[in-house]
């Protein structure tokens, strides 16, 4: 796995994926539309790592590196973004 760079492409990206996210909130809770994006997320990210495999025994040999690669990147992600939400609050 190589580090995705945070381009203009990058975040016009994840903002389409957002809003998908809000327009479900018109008919379920945040909980459940948060949910449902990390299920989607985890299961796109298999058929990334499958896609990147010649074959089973090379996604076997990978699979636990390519886990910690996309819980890594989602612990940043989300620090990240708690912080920035943290700055919104009046001291």
């Amino acid at each position: 796995m190589s580090d995705i760079a945070r381009d203009k492409v990058f975040y016009e990206l994840a903002d389409a994926h957002l809003r998908a996210a809000n327009e479900h909130m018109a008919r379920v809770k945040p909980v459940q539309a948060s949910a449902a994006l990390l299920f989607a997320a985890s299961r796109f990210n298999a058929f990334v790592i499958q896609a990147a495999s010649a074959n089973k025994g090379e996604m076997l040999a990978q699979k636990e590196a390519a886990i910690a690669y996309f819980l890594n990147e989602y612990e940043t992600y989300l620090r990240e973004n708690i912080d920035e939400h943290l700055k919104r609050y009046e001291d």
